[in-house]
């Protein structure tokens, strides 16, 4: 096999997996239209020594003490296995846990900061990666952090974490000392991308390694094997988590920082809102956009903003005629009422440029992006051979999602203005899915297939560009079943450019998104922005877009005495 060809079969595998990966995430968690009542919090007692394991028993939770949080989150825990996770865990676990490296926030450079690692080069083809372990790491249970632990944990991440498929790109793992680890790749990869990612990266004790594979319920009775911050202190399913500073812990320790976060499992964002309103928790995870700013007028709390790495978007049907003309597609884009869109959904959100959210590398505001014109879809459409009245579209959407249907409603107003006709059809998302890749030419299957999309881990190129609309991916999350060969030839050098020159990589990433914005295979209709409510002594909150299910990490965070 060629070269040519050995790299693009590993770069489709890669980005099957990344649809894959992304299919369970396309409706949001929480809704902004919840019932439920808020119950209390049991209250904080004084901070007992940690042990080595957590204990999964409902025992009483300890009471407010200097340097406690207390949270309360929206969130399904389904394990504490850190290789098994998927879910809402991340938000405890990833600051248990840590990875070489971490993605520093939008606009901060360099683009990658130290964590486990302190240093590291490349060959020139980034094809051989070595790190330099930070010194003086050592796990909650007392082993120092070696070579042969980022081994062991890394393959086993790439054989059965829940997101092996990122290390698809790996050859090897060699040990060169104590303190130095090296990587082989099988051709050009982002390896930086793959070690900062959540699930698939976190350094795990040989201990604890040795321990699960004797008991495969290790972790889920309680015991943790990380180098994090936090250890897990108790745990009673489905309810509370306790976490306990790590005394130990490499960063060392400040003024202010926490010394015990307290989180509470809540069932919906009305449980999150009466427990911050009585007094009852310090903080929540992310709110309705309307909520957020009642309860920010209230004394004592602070609205904070943010942007996240979730977008909705809208793919054309391009097999089917007359969405197979782009003018059609453009007549389309050219009538969607972007702002009335947001107002409707919450106000929370700025209009897409592309796929890739705003903040998220590689966005660029050099990236183009329609604006109402109807004068231009009309034109548009006449020069295409669509008269008025002549087209009728079948749209559909996930309706465990609210916003959607709010998205859809608006989008066929919109498009009334240009007599086009749209019928509605919700239907639960796993079987929107699955009705899109039987046959796409169907007169049966739907003409607009609108969707809310959440990256796997923080690669924009890899991720949503790749995932979304390589033609490799038709028809998996490629639902506009377009493929463009110049697009095509244009990621794959922007992938294989992020391995060495984020700057290149950039650059044919935004001509690729531009090729792709004028053909207009989809709508890219907002960048789904997140509102939280912040108490006044709280410091140091920064948002986590590397992944929306660690909102933020506990460490960065002080009280004010």
């Amino acid at each position: 096999m060629g070269r040519k060809s050995f790299t693009l079969s590993v770069l489709l595998t890669f980005g099957l997996a990344l649809a894959l990966a992304a299919c369970a995430a396309q409706f949001p968690a929480r809704s902004p239209t919840v019932t439920a009542s808020p119950r209390p919090l049991a209250s904080l007692a004084a901070s007992p020594a940690p042990t080595a394991a957590a204990t999964a028993r409902p025992s009483p939770m300890p009471a407010p003490a200097p340097q406690a949080l207390r949270v309360a989150l929206l969130a399904h825990i389904h394990t504490l296995d850190p290789f098994a996770a998927y879910g809402d865990e991340a938000a405890f676990l990833a600051n248990i846990y840590e990875t070489l490296v971490r993605l520093n926030p939008p606009g901060v450079q360099p683009r990658f900061a130290p964590l486990l690692a302190d240093r590291w080069e490349h060959n020139a083809d980034g094809t051989v990666w070595t790190f330099h372990l930070r010194p003086g790491v050592r796990f909650h249970d007392g082993e120092p952090l070696t070579a042969e632990a980022v081994k062991a944990s890394l393959e086993t991440a790439a054989t059965r974490g829940a997101d092996a498929f990122l290390w698809a790109p790996l050859e090897r793992i060699e040990v060169v000392d104590d303190a130095t680890v090296r990587f082989f790749l099988k051709q050009p990869a982002p390896l930086l991308f793959i070690l900062a990612a959540p699930y698939d990266a976190w350094i795990v004790s040989p201990k604890a390694l040795a321990a699960v594979a004797k008991d495969a319920d290790y972790f889920e009775k309680g015991h943790d094997g990380g180098t994090g911050p936090y250890r897990l202190s108790d745990y009673v399913p489905g309810k509370d988590v306790i976490l306990r500073r790590f005394e130990k812990y490499w960063g060392g320790w400040q003024a202010g920082q926490l010394a015990m976060v307290h989180i509470q499992i809540v069932p919906n964002a009305a449980t999150e809102v009466g427990l911050l309103m009585y007094g009852k928790v310090d903080l929540v995870g992310p709110l309705p956009f309307a909520e957020a700013q009642r309860l920010a007028n209230q004394p004592d709390f602070r609205l904070q903003t943010v942007g996240t790495a979730r977008n909705y978007l809208a793919f054309f049907n391009t097999l089917r005629p007359p969405l197979d003309d782009p003018r059609v597609r453009q007549a389309l884009a050219y009538a969607v009422p972007y702002a009335e869109i947001i107002r409707r959904t919450g106000g929370l959100g700025v209009q897409s440029r592309g796929p890739v959210p705003q903040g998220m590398w590689p966005w660029s505001e050099e990236v183009a992006q329609y604006h109402e014109d109807l004068a231009k879809a009309r034109a548009l459409l006449e020069a295409a051979g669509v008269a008025p009245g002549g087209l009728k579209l079948t749209l559909t959407y996930a309706e465990e999602d609210p916003a959607q249907a709010e998205i859809a409603a608006a989008l066929k107003e919109g498009w009334a203005r240009l007599g086009v006709e749209v019928l509605i059809r919700p239907m639960r998302w796993r079987d929107q899915w699955a009705f899109a890749r039987t046959d796409p030419e169907s007169p049966e299957t739907q003409d607009v297939f609108l969707m809310r999309y959440e990256p796997a881990y923080g690669d924009g190129i890899a991720d949503n560009l790749w995932t979304l609309f390589h033609s490799s991916k038709q028809p998996f999350l490629n639902l506009s079943y377009w493929q463009n060969a110049e697009f095509d030839a244009l990621l794959e050098k922007a992938w294989r450019e992020s391995a060495t020159d984020l700057a290149a990589a950039q650059a044919d990433a935004v001509k690729a998104e531009n090729l792709l914005v004028a053909a207009s295979p989809a709508l890219f209709l907002y960048d789904e922005q997140a509102a939280f409510v912040l108490p006044d002594g709280l410091q140091g909150f920064r948002y986590n877009l590397n992944d929306p299910r660690v909102p933020f990490f506990f460490y960065d965070l002080k009280m004010a005495p």
